[in-house]
């Protein structure tokens, strides 16, 4: 008998997990969005914006296709794949700080992983669609399978494995993000664009963000865990 039976409604021990997913995952966006905060209150040497910096760093990287562009919002920096555009946020786009330009730069990061073919992003943009499919259907597959079947029941099931696609992304996410923070820190030093005493605090903002992505894997986990224990038993009359 699952545990959502097993101890009834009015209390589900398995809610713990998701408290701490949530707890976990709203400590990570602090911590980000303060690490940011503190670095893009320093200036950086070369005095180049984050859109600057971002373009030195894609034509050392000789890459010419990628076009740079300003998107609205706060830390919604990001590379898309299918259009070849790199896209600043607000903070990032017209800001000399380290956080910007150290940013702006992972982003880069991403576009040199396009150009070079690196496995993990191209699986993870295989699992692009099979992710967004998995996450949404997975808990009205399981909510009718519990309304018609119990929740042992095979929709149940069905329902958790569709889920478990949403969670093998944000796996898969963590050797991408890690690998273009890496690729960016190196370039910015190769390139002179921050000096040696400026790459510590671009370590640090993108070390933060880093963890955004461990922390969305570890509540994905710990809801599939959840799932696990009160839906993956046996069929129930």
């Amino acid at each position: 008998m699952p545990l959502g039976y097993r101890y009834g409604y009015a209390f589900d021990p398995t809610y713990i997990l998701v408290v701490i997913g949530a707890l976990v995952s709203i400590v990570a966006s602090m911590r980000v969005k303060s690490t940011f905060h503190k670095y893009s209150g320093v200036r950086s040497r070369s005095n180049m914006t984050g859109a600057q910096a971002a373009q030195r760093v894609l034509n050392s990287a000789g890459i010419f296709d990628v076009r740079i562009q300003h998107v609205a919002g706060s830390l919604t920096d990001h590379y898309n794949p299918k259009n070849k555009t790199l896209n600043l946020s607000d903070d990032v786009y017209g800001s000399s700080s380290v956080a910007a330009v150290g940013v702006a730069a992972h982003e880069c990061g991403h576009a040199i992983q396009h150009q070079k073919g690196y496995s993990p992003l191209q699986i993870r943009s295989a699992l692009v669609p099979v992710a967004n499919f998995g996450s949404a259907a997975a808990w009205p597959l399981i909510i009718l399978g519990m309304v018609l079947g119990g929740a042992g029941s095979t929709m149940c099931k069905i329902g958790i494995v569709f889920f478990s696609a949403a969670v093998l992304f944000q796996l898969v996410t963590l050797p991408v993000e890690f690998n273009a923070s890496r690729r960016a820190v190196r370039i910015l030093g190769d390139t002179g664009i921050l000096s040696e005493q400026e790459l510590p605090y671009t370590r640090k903002v993108l070390k933060a963000a880093a963890l955004t992505y461990v922390a969305g894997a570890a509540a994905a986990i710990l809801q599939l865990l959840r799932l696990l224990l009160l839906f993956g038993g046996r069929d129930n009359d």
